[in-house]
């Protein structure tokens, strides 16, 4: 029986632009792809 890998954990958007390309916006602390960089006003949500 085949197996189905985890979801990849390690995420990582270059920049806010790409985070809205995907569709993932806005990321919430926690999630993949989640960085205090992308997070300008240290609230836990990036990319709002």
């Amino acid at each position: 029986m085949p197996t189905v890998p985890p979801p990849a954990q390690d995420v990582y958007y270059a920049n806010c632009a790409a985070v809205k390309a995907a569709g993932k916006s806005p990321l919430l602390r926690g999630q993949p792809g989640y960085r205090s960089g992308l997070d300008r006003d240290g609230d836990g949500r990036a990319c709002e």
